[in-house]
């Protein structure tokens, strides 16, 4: 079991894209999902260099390692990306931590650093599309259900939560 105290949370490097990218594939996958749903995923869970750079990205370090990590993102005005709308505001856009460390507490680490992070620069909340197998960590950490979004997979639905940063 790992200390959460021996667990550093640092700015990700544009060099980290390669293996943040390799978690985000990790911990979707590890929901069994039909393999040609990460080809549509591709775009979304890769984080390029010019993501990271543009972006607020950290990761979360034990040692050497990286086991997870999150990102914020501001879109300056409303748009669709495929079928999605997704509306103007700030967002958590990704949270993904190595399977093998699920259920230990990186992930509420993370958002702790998360709202810490956003309350200083002002965010007063974040908005997030959320996987329906990891609602229960969102409820968890006291984001709510506002609505149900289309997803980037034709026919699907997934939730859109709303997390306080005050709160």
């Amino acid at each position: 079991m790992i200390n959460l105290k021996n667990i550093l949370i640092k700015k990700a490097k544009k060099t980290d894209h390669n293996i943040l990218t390799s978690i985000a594939f990790s911990a979707k996958r590890h929901w069994n999902y039909p393999e040609h749903y990460y080809e549509l995923w591709k775009d979304e869970l890769t984080l390029s260099e010019k993501y990271i750079s543009k972006n607020t990205v950290y990761k979360a370090c034990y040692l050497d390692k990286i086991l997870g990590f999150y990102s914020i993102v501001e879109n300056e005005k409303d748009f669709y990306s495929g079928e999605v709308f997704v509306e103007k505001g700030f967002w958590l856009e990704h949270i993904f931590i190595l399977p093998e460390y699920h259920k230990m507490g990186i992930g509420s680490l993370l958002i702790k650093h998360a709202k810490q992070l956003s309350k200083k620069k002002g965010i007063e909340s974040l908005k997030i599309f959320v996987d329906p197998y990891a609602s229960g960590f969102y409820d968890r950490i006291g984001a709510k259900h506002i609505y149900d979004s289309a997803s980037s997979i034709p026919g699907r639905k997934i939730p859109v939560y709303l997390l306080k940063i005050n709160d």
